[in-house]
């Protein structure tokens, strides 16, 4: 199979993009396919695979041009991806493919607004959801207490004295499946100052990675919980290994992602794994 494939990254939280515009060259889209893509030794490498489709080419309805077809680095399927979306709107403006700056991208998390300023890109992640707290183990036996939060995807995030607290992240820490029965992302966040925190992530189906957007959302809200604002609407500075995002969540309870987002390489495959 011959595919055409672009390789871009949001705050070094890096994926593969596949251009397939009517849904008839990956089809299924094979999660080992996917896995051996993403792969850093045997394939072009990624957080995860972003497919350029739309919602018709997938049976699905949405008022958006374009959708994003988001699979995890293991293959998995995934509702969101904030990082991600970022990277997949670039594409669409550097090869024409939207002709504003303000468009809507289809995703398995509904219609996101995405907005477009240089190198800054702003998205309306939509509404988010919390729950109380539960537990969470490192993989030095640490146990910390973590706020759960949807931020279209699922989120555990545990304030830590330091972010070494947070130990290795090459193993998934422990959390309650009861809790999270389709797994979890888990976030460590130590505070810098008021409105400013940093984070480590250990994403589902990915391992730790350089950022997490969907993360750094949950992240603001559980420091805007921990700090008294839920009723306001604070903008929180969140910094990843990767770089820095801005986060806002606004007074009718969405919460708003910006970064940078560049594409960095292109070319054609002949896929022979």
């Amino acid at each position: 199979m011959t595919f055409s494939w672009l390789k871009g990254h949001g705050t070094e939280n890096d994926f593969v993009l596949l251009p397939d515009h009517d849904g008839s060259l990956h089809g299924e889209l094979d999660p080992q396919f996917v896995a051996a893509l993403c792969d850093r030794r045997r394939g072009i490498g990624a957080d995860g695979v972003l497919r350029v489709t739309t919602p018709a080419a997938l049976g699905l309805e949405s008022d958006a041009a374009w959708f994003m077809d988001y699979r995890n680095a293991d293959g998995s399927l995934s509702e969101m991806c904030g990082n991600g979306v970022r990277v997949f709107a670039r594409h669409l403006i550097e090869e024409g493919l939207v002709t504003d700056d303000d468009f809507l991208v289809g995703t398995r998390d509904g219609d996101k607004r995405v907005v477009v300023d240089g190198d800054q890109i702003r998205v309306d992640m939509g509404r988010y959801t919390t729950g109380g707290t539960s537990k969470v183990t490192t993989a030095e036996g640490t146990t910390l207490e973590a706020r759960e939060v949807h931020t279209g995807n699922p989120h555990a995030v545990a304030f830590v004295d330091d972010l070494s607290s947070a130990g290795s992240l090459l193993t998934e820490p422990e959390f309650d499946p009861i809790v999270y029965p389709e797994g979890v992302n888990i976030e460590f966040v130590e505070r810098r100052a008021a409105g400013h925190v940093a984070m480590r992530v250990h994403e589902r189906g990915s391992g730790e990675t350089r950022s997490c957007g969907t993360g750094a959302c949950a992240v603001a809200i559980a420091a805007a919980l921990a700090d008294g604002h839920d009723a306001a609407h604070p903008r929180y500075r969140i910094d990843v290994p990767g770089g820095t995002v801005l986060v806002d969540l606004t007074i009718d309870g969405h919460v708003h992602l910006t970064g940078p987002a560049v594409i960095v390489a292109s070319g054609t495959m002949e896929w022979r794994a």
